[in-house]
């Protein structure tokens, strides 16, 4: 069973009418008019609060696509609470026109350079990293999830062993984070392994790929806390990307040459664009993590719930009773939120920012996730910001609770949806690295208030 766009925004057309009537109604009965209505077309508008209907717990997340994102991370990240993360990274290159290497080309030198702008962590703890070649195809139209064993597509013998400081420079004008640039050494054998392709090897970049498949860049563990860096690395039209650069000699720029001279080496480019596979996997260990006792079960709510994303944490949100709202005639949500509170002291939100956003999913009968249809009628108006003045997520799921009460029946997959639960997760799932920590709803933290309209008879 899915929930379209289409569909979705069909249930709510005549709906949307009267929340924007109704949502200015006050907490009590407004007696504004009432005096010159009949008595059977008066309507009671309440608030009321559900915050002690709801539970909340911590679950471990999978099957989080990472080859869809703009960016990639990469490194390892010993946090204080959520235990180490490892990024690991693979891409591909492609060529931008036929090489013509000259005669008898030989191979200078070999560059891998790439540029990144974000660091999660410190800046002071050595990253290292291993870069091998891939020797599985990377399939463009494929999805990889963040449990893949890259190491297992690529060969045994290190092209590089790579050691960086991540740094972060600010502009002096706009105070913006400058992209930083990663220049690593690879061995020779690359280099010549490109120079020596033949030339039906490079009619096309599809060929190309199957020739050269890529590389993976391996983090190692780190002593100190350490940090993931966002990698920019595809091309676009206002930034030139990373690559790959061959450079190299041949009979044509030495020929002339005198003795003790030096020649104008040349270069081969090799670029990641937009077209290029760019694959993440990420490994999380939880072993000395405070919540670990609390993990993946419903049998005991902590006072905390941890959400983080590269396939790391959720939280699993329970509302009981929505669905008895069926029983009840004549009713009209006005408005649904739910507010999240942030432990700014748990979450160290100085040396840790929480995410800039946070999603709200619901889980269908099928047991999959699906956004609420506010979100397809307004991202803004469905929420999920960060309010940076009180640190809270707050999310307007109106139209979602009113579908749940209007449509009970079971057998109508159309519009059906239950109350089998809630999930809170990350905006984006596998291209940033902040995470949060929240109070549950054990400890009051989570907030859930309704305002409806009951039309009497």
């Amino acid at each position: 069973m899915k929930y379209n766009t289409v569909q979705l925004l069909k249930i709510v057309g005549g709906l949307f009418v009267l929340v924007n009537i109704l949502v200015a109604c006050n907490s009590e009965q407004n007696d504004l008019g009432l005096g010159i209505l009949p008595d059977e077309d008066l309507i009671n508008v309440r608030n009321i609060s559900v915050s002690d209907k709801i539970a909340s717990y911590t679950f471990t997340e999978d099957g989080i696509i990472t080859n869809k994102g703009a960016t990639n991370l990469l490194g390892t990240l010993n946090d204080p609470v959520f235990g180490k993360t490892t990024a690991n990274y693979a891409t591909q290159f492609r060529l931008t026109s036929f090489p013509d290497f000259g005669t008898n080309p030989v191979v200078d030198s070999v560059r891998l350079y790439l540029f990144y702008r974000n660091i999660y962590g410190d800046t002071i703890t050595t990253q290292h990293v291993k870069v091998y070649e891939m020797e599985t195809y990377l399939d463009p139209d494929a999805e990889y999830t963040q449990d893949i064993d890259l190491k297992s597509m690529a060969s045994d013998v290190p092209l590089a062993e790579f050691d960086y400081t991540p740094k972060v420079v600010l502009d002096s004008a706009t105070q913006d984070t400058n992209y930083q640039l990663l220049t690593i050494p690879l061995d020779n054998t690359l280099g010549e392994k490109l120079i020596g392709a033949d030339s039906l090897d490079m009619i096309s970049n599809d060929v190309f790929l199957q020739y050269f498949k890529g590389l993976l860049l391996e983090s190692a563990d780190v002593s100190g806390e350490g940090s993931l860096v966002t990698l920019h690395t595809a091309s676009t039209s206002t930034f030139q990307g990373s690559a790959l650069l061959v450079y190299y000699n041949n009979d044509e720029n030495t020929v002339l040459l005198e003795d003790d001279e030096d020649p104008d080496t040349l270069s081969q480019a090799y670029l990641i664009t937009k077209y290029s596979l760019r694959v993440n996997e990420f490994k999380h260990d939880y072993t000395d993590a405070p919540f670990l006792a609390d993990l993946d079960q419903e049998d005991e709510e902590s006072d905390l719930i941890y959400v983080q994303p590269t396939g790391g944490l959720k939280s699993r949100i329970a509302i009981s009773g929505l669905e008895s709202w069926k029983d009840s005639t004549n009713m009209g949500i006005n408005k649904a939120e739910i507010i999240f509170h942030v432990d700014k002291d748990a979450s160290n939100i100085d040396n840790y920012p929480p995410p800039s956003q946070l999603m709200f999913t619901f889980v269908a009968p099928d047991g999959e996730e699906y956004r609420p249809i506010d979100y397809f009628f307004n991202p803004t108006f469905y929420g999920g910001v960060l309010d940076t003045s009180d640190y809270t997520y707050t999310f307007n799921i109106t139209q979602h609770v009113q579908r749940i009460i209007d449509y009970p029946d079971p057998a109508d997959t159309v519009n059906y949806v239950g109350n089998q639960g809630f999930y809170l997760t990350t905006g984006q799932r596998a291209d940033i690295a902040n995470r949060v920590i929240l109070k549950g709803a054990k400890q009051g933290g989570i907030d859930m208030r309704i305002t409806y309209s009951k039309f009497l008879d």
